[in-house]
């Protein structure tokens, strides 16, 4: 199964494509979308979507996985997250995957083991699970999170 995991931000979304093959994972490719801070938001979504949909054109996923949202001590923040990661999720849904959605505190759990880590110790554990990966930044490395937790979590829910 190959599993994009999405990261998502308007200024800087994340994402990484794995593979998952029983519990053994392997790094396919992983990147960051930024957008122009000085463009207008619907210019900026666009740009999100865009560029997702050669993302999902190039390694051809068989599921999505995405970042759930947390709150921003400014509210600012938190729209502008939610508008971002609105407009990936219709780009993962036009393109007919299934999305995983995970939240924060799971996803460190999932890689750490604490849902309290920081995200030096995300980077090193992803190091750890994908060797040999080239990140492409912390969002990159958070969105190949994303992906592993949800090999995991797909794998567990098919257990039951």
């Amino acid at each position: 199964m190959i599993i994009l995991g999405i990261d998502p931000g308007l200024g800087t979304t994340g994402w990484g494509v794995i593979r998952s093959e029983g519990n053994r994972l392997s790094h396919i490719a992983n990147g960051q979308i930024k957008t122009n801070a000085k463009a207008a938001l619907p210019s900026r979504l666009l740009e999100l979507d865009t560029a997702l949909a050669a993302v999902i054109t190039d390694y051809d996923p068989d599921s999505a996985a995405i970042e759930e949202i947390y709150v921003n001590k400014n509210p600012q923040s938190t729209l502008k997250l939610v508008q971002a990661r609105g407009a990936l999720l219709l780009g993962l849904a036009r393109a007919g995957l299934s999305v995983g959605e995970y939240a924060p505190r799971l996803i460190k759990k999932a890689i750490v083991g604490t849902g309290a880590a920081e995200k030096a110790q995300i980077d090193a554990m992803v190091q750890r699970l994908l060797p040999g990966v080239q990140i492409a930044g912390p969002d990159a490395a958070d969105a190949l999170a994303v992906a592993i937790t949800h090999a995991h979590l797909a794998g567990y829910e098919k257990l039951r």
